[in-house]
């Protein structure tokens, strides 16, 4: 089993701003496999096969600061590994249209991921980050990451949604290595 996790907040206001990264790729991953979110665990799920691979999608609930709440009910409910469990991001360090798949690290500043951290007690589990890049100067990072895309923004966010999907396909498979060796841009 491959738990995919996608990090955003809930309600309209957030649809579609770039914290919700996350939420976008799930989103659009239950699309292409016809899937049907439901509740439970603090959050959306749903389950699917991948190429003969059990797959759970998961969008937390409880806001990104307490993201690791669902995650860690969902890994205990399904005992889930760390080598089993992707967690989908934004991140500020990358610039829109940059992914990164890293197999453990730190919180990097950002509060979903320090929420897992302290849920999970463990580093040890698969990130794909999404870049939004950095805010202009004037502008706070909080309010640059709950703002929407810019529409000159969008052709390139549908772009790197796409490449994430074929990376997050090759991860289910096992072929970490080559997601790296292709999508990391």
């Amino acid at each position: 089993m491959k738990v995919i996790v996608g990090l955003g907040n809930p309600g309209p206001q957030y649809l579609e701003t770039r914290h919700n990264m996350g939420f976008l790729l799930v989103d659009l991953l239950a699309e292409l496999h016809g899937l049907q979110f439901r509740t439970k665990f603090q959050g959306l799920w749903a389950e699917g096969n991948e190429e003969g691979e059990r797959i759970l999608l998961l969008k937390p609930q409880t806001f990104m600061n307490l993201s690791g709440r669902s995650v860690s009910e969902l890994c205990r409910f399904y005992k889930v590994q760390g080598e089993d469990l992707l967690i989908v991001h934004d991140d500020m360090d990358l610039t829109l249209g940059k992914i990164r798949l890293r197999n453990q690290g730190s919180a990097g500043g950002h509060n979903g991921i320090r929420s897992i951290l302290a849920e999970l007690g463990s580093e040890k589990f698969w990130r794909l980050k999404l870049g939004v890049g950095r805010p202009p100067k004037e502008w706070d990072p909080a309010r640059f990451v709950l703002s929407p895309f810019e529409e000159s923004e969008l052709t390139l966010l549908d772009e790197v949604l796409g490449r994430a999907v074929k990376a997050v396909q090759l991860w289910i498979k096992g072929e970490t290595e080559r997601a790296m060796n292709l999508y990391h841009r």
